[in-house]
C-alpha cells in the first residue's frame, strides 16, 4: 500500500479536475503547479497503482499515447482534435446505437471516438477546407 504524499494528491487532484482524458505528461504538468519537486516516474507509479485498484480507466486512441480519467464519470464519448490533439468529452450517447446491432448480437460495451478539429483550430484559415 502506498502512503499519501504531497505529490499523490497532487496528481489526484488533476484527474479529479480535468474535463477529459489526460496523458501522464499532460498530468505531470499540472501537478508539477502543486508539487515542483514530482517526475514522471511518481506520476506512472500512481497511474499503475490506480489502474489496479480501479480508480482510473485507460483512454486510448489509435497513434496517440494513452490517456486517463477517473472512473464512475456518467457514460459519454470522446472528440479528439486531429490538429493539436486535444481530447474533449462528448456527454451521453447515440441515439438508436443499439438498433445497428445485427440480430442475436448482445452488445456488452462499446466506444465512440469523433476525430476531426476542434473549434480553435478549424478557425484557422489553412483549415476552413470540408473534408
Amino acid at each position: 500500500m502506498m502512503r499519501r504524499t504531497k505529490q499523490g494528491e497532487a496528481i489526484s487532484r488533476v484527474l479529479e479536475n480535468c474535463r477529459a482524458p489526460l496523458s501522464a505528461v499532460e498530468i505531470l504538468a499540472r501537478a508539477k503547479v502543486l508539487a515542483p519537486e514530482m517526475g514522471v516516474a511518481t506520476v506512472y507509479r500512481h497511474l499503475n497503482r490506480w489502474l489496479q485498484e480501479g480508480k482510473l480507466t485507460p483512454v486510448e486512441f489509435a497513434g496517440e499515447t494513452c490517456r486517463y480519467e477517473t472512473t464512475g464519470r456518467a457514460h459519454h464519448h470522446h472528440f479528439l482534435c486531429r490538429e493539436c490533439g486535444e481530447v474533449f468529452e462528448l456527454p451521453g450517447c447515440v441515439a438508436g446505437l443499439h438498433s445497428i446491432v445485427p440480430a442475436g448480437f448482445v452488445p456488452r460495451q462499446h466506444e465512440i471516438t469523433i476525430y476531426g478539429a476542434c473549434p480553435h483550430c478549424a478557425n484557422q484559415p489553412e483549415n476552413t477546407h470540408a473534408d
